[in-house]
């Protein structure tokens, strides 16, 4: 492997290629996080949609697959975070991700129990902030990213990330092959961190009717839509989402607020203790009692699609990337032909 592609990366996380399967919600379970770390990547559980015992199984289940390095994905503002923290540190997990900035106690915990830290950012300033705070790494997402995102490109984000902080970069928001890893790295990055694109592979467990929805959407096929929880999110553009944009508060309160109980219900969340989560994010990111109500909206209408296969009630996050995707390798597959296109594509710019 040329030198250029052994990055900080690949030391900081353990890892042999600097390759990052991300977090998301209902898709990144124990088969597929062990599946990219088993071929050389970090795959990272997400744990945000799981109670504290799904949680425990499966990082019991990865390590049982894989002695590889991996991670979690955790919600800082979740009540038994410090249960969680303190798992991951005894099952001897390396990274801690988080979708948004965990705090300096927390950071400061993690670290000095031996664990990487790595937040994702939209801005250059959140991303001076969290380095301040003395987190390992930073994932900066551009607007192509899927899911929650923001408006600046990837293209003009990271490289003002890497600029801004001495920690590495991994960069998102449009990955798919190994022209784009180079591409990353020529942007000063260490590597880059994609969903959609292991999403759309074997080892996902999405339903294969869903899978093929996403096969077929072109790259002008999402939408960014704050009427899913009133923050920014990409999806693919469907009926539902349509329905969504034209629905009105009156109509989209009352169903988040079934939402909000449901997800409760499925995560093991009491009443009590959603309320104390709902007052720390209140506090933490300055909402509104009705936009908490509304940001359980994003995970039951994931689960709606991803789980129970059914698009017609359900949102599909997705990154733009989708639509340059149009087959399902497994995961050994997809990461051996990205090192291998970063490889004669270096070659190719050297000679």
């Amino acid at each position: 492997m040329k030198p250029a592609l052994r990055t900080r990366a690949c030391e900081l996380f353990g890892v042999e290629y600097p390759i990052v399967q991300t977090g998301m919600g209902w898709v990144a379970g124990a088969r597929l996080t062990s599946a990219t770390s088993a071929a050389g990547g970090l795959g990272i559980l997400a744990s945000a949609t799981m109670t504290f015992d799904e949680l425990k199984k499966a990082i019991l289940e990865v390590k049982d697959r894989t002695d590889k390095p991996f991670g979690v994905n955790l919600r800082a503002d979740q009540t038994d975070v410090d249960d969680r923290i303190r798992l991951i540190v005894e099952e001897g997990v390396r990274v801690a991700s988080f979708a948004q900035a965990p705090g300096r106690e927390i950071i400061s915990r993690l670290r000095g129990e031996g664990v990487v830290t790595m937040p994702t950012v939209g801005a250059r300033r959140h991303a001076e902030k969290v380095a301040e705070w003395g987190v390992d790494a930073v994932i900066a997402q551009g607007g192509e990213g899927g899911g929650h995102t923001g408006t600046v490109p990837t293209s003009l984000l990271l490289p003002q990330v890497v600029d801004a902080v001495d920690v590495p970069v991994l960069g998102a928001g449009g990955f798919h092959d190994g022209r784009g890893l180079v591409a990353a790295l020529a942007w000063g990055a260490a590597g880059v961190a994609m969903g959609t694109r292991f999403l759309l592979t074997r080892e996902s467990t999405v339903p294969d009717d869903i899978k093929a929805i996403y096969l077929d959407t072109p790259v002008t096929g999402t939408v960014v839509t704050t009427r899913v929880d009133g923050s920014p999110q990409r999806v693919i553009r469907t009926d539902t989402v349509d329905h969504l944009e034209r629905a009105g508060r009156l109509t989209a309160l009352p169903r988040a607020l079934k939402n909000a109980l449901a997800f409760r219900k499925l995560t093991g969340t009491s009443l009590r203790d959603l309320l104390r989560e709902g007052r720390a994010m209140r506090k933490s990111q300055e909402l509104k009692w009705s936009q908490l109500a509304m940001a359980a909206n994003a995970p039951m209408l994931t689960k709606a699609a991803m789980v129970d296969g059914k698009p017609e009630v359900g949102i599909l996050p997705t990154g733009q990337g989708v639509g340059v995707i149009d087959e399902l390798p497994t995961v050994q597959q997809l990461i051996a032909r990205i090192m291998q296109e970063a490889e004669e594509t270096l070659t190719r710019l050297g000679a």
